[in-house]
């Protein structure tokens, strides 16, 4: 017999935390399960679990500032040499780190002041990285966190390069077919070319002036500065040959650590119709899928191997997810909801296999059971 946690008197709140709230109370017509998440959320916040951790945040804005100064001066030190291969590797992951800041910000988990949340996520996207912070904001927080997996929703299983809901697959003729037959083998080929997908959807939604971005003019310098202006200090460091080389590997290479990063959290766990209505709790832990390592893999991926407890707590700072995992944990234990776990590379098998068999049309076989459930309520 489940038995429910008492829920304490709460203080003044955050912003986050109601917007937290209120992601909450989206879901089923009814939200005759919003009191699961509820006490929740009252045992994490007298944990203090969602406070900010300025201590942390400053010690890794000093650890990456340093990481460039070496970067950069690998990059003038190594002058016209093949062996800035490397720096471009090192580039490419260091980028990244910066990715998980901008992130981390954008969810308002680093500043309680939205407004220089804003501006620090517009700087860090758009300036170190090259990505519209406008966009990533709606594309990432406004529909992915919000429903994450769920069909004609969710953009990051729209169909493209790769075909994630079964049902797109059908109707597919000739090589189409049977290049999505097989898509799975394509998916770390194609992770390569994830770092360009993003410069290119960002620089496009700032031409067309996306309703999200509400800094056009400032977003656009940023983004044409980064873009344009670090593959120039390349070819001036090494060369017109090896600087493009450089900007094509350090390309890949975040692409690569990026996608790496994402798709294994939420890529082969149940994809939601359009239709089907969950409440936030089950929403938010049914679609995802933590990866086990502890904390080296929280370095490696941004935190983002906390997934459950990340969807759940968006605004709780990455750096506290590891300990929250275990009440998350057990709650679910006592609400009998699945609660999914595997390695990085257990992920990425999980990811193939289901990339094919979506390929091929074939319904997800953890689809119908979560369809069953909630299609009716």
């Amino acid at each position: 017999m489940n038995r429910s946690l008492s829920t304490p008197t709460l203080g003044k709140e955050s912003r986050a935390e109601v917007l937290e709230r209120r992601r909450a109370n989206r879901g089923t017509d009814k939200q005759e399960f919003t009191s699961d998440f509820s006490a929740l959320m009252a045992q994490v916040k007298e944990a203090g679990l969602l406070a900010r951790r300025p201590g942390w945040n400053t010690l890794r804005f000093v650890l990456l500032g340093l990481s460039y100064v070496v970067a950069f001066a690998m990059l003038f030190l190594i002058g016209e040499s093949w062996w800035q291969m490397a720096t471009a590797v090192v580039f490419g992951i260091l980028f990244t780190q910066t990715a998980y800041v901008a992130h981390d910000a954008a969810h308002r988990q680093i500043f309680t002041n939205g407004k220089v949340g804003e501006w620090v996520s517009t700087i860090v996207g758009n300036l170190f990285i090259g990505l519209s912070y406008g966009w990533w904001l709606k594309k990432h927080n406004a529909l992915h966190h919000a429903n994450p997996n769920k069909a004609g929703v969710d953009g990051d299983i729209a169909p493209g390069a790769l075909i994630f809901d079964p049902e797109d697959a059908h109707g597919l003729t000739g090589l189409r077919k049977w290049l999505a037959a097989h898509q799975g083998w394509f998916f770390f080929p194609l992770l390569t070319l994830a770092g360009l997908q993003l410069h290119v959807n960002s620089v496009k939604a700032i031409i067309v002036g996306q309703s999200s971005i509400k800094r056009r003019l400032i977003e656009g310098i940023f983004i044409g500065i980064r873009l344009i202006g670090f593959p120039l200090i390349a070819i001036w460091a090494a060369g017109p040959l090896i600087g493009i080389v450089f900007t094509i590997v350090q390309v890949m290479v975040f692409g690569l650590h990026m996608g790496g990063s994402f798709a294994p959290n939420h890529k082969g766990q149940p994809i939601v119709p359009k239709d089907v209505k969950i409440d936030f709790l089950r929403r938010q832990t049914l679609m995802s899928r933590n990866i086990s390592g502890g904390r080296p893999m929280g370095f490696l991926m941004g935190g983002l191997n906390y997934q459950i407890e990340h969807h759940l707590f968006p605004s709780m700072p990455s750096v506290n997810l590891h300990k929250v995992q275990p009440m998350v944990r057990e709650y679910c234990a006592q609400k009998d909801i699945k609660y999914t776990e595997t390695t990085l590379f257990e992920s990425f098998g999980i990811i193939v296999r289901y990339l094919n068999r979506a390929g091929l049309g074939q319904a997800d076989p953890f689809d119908c059971p979560v369809t069953a459930q909630f299609r009716s309520r």
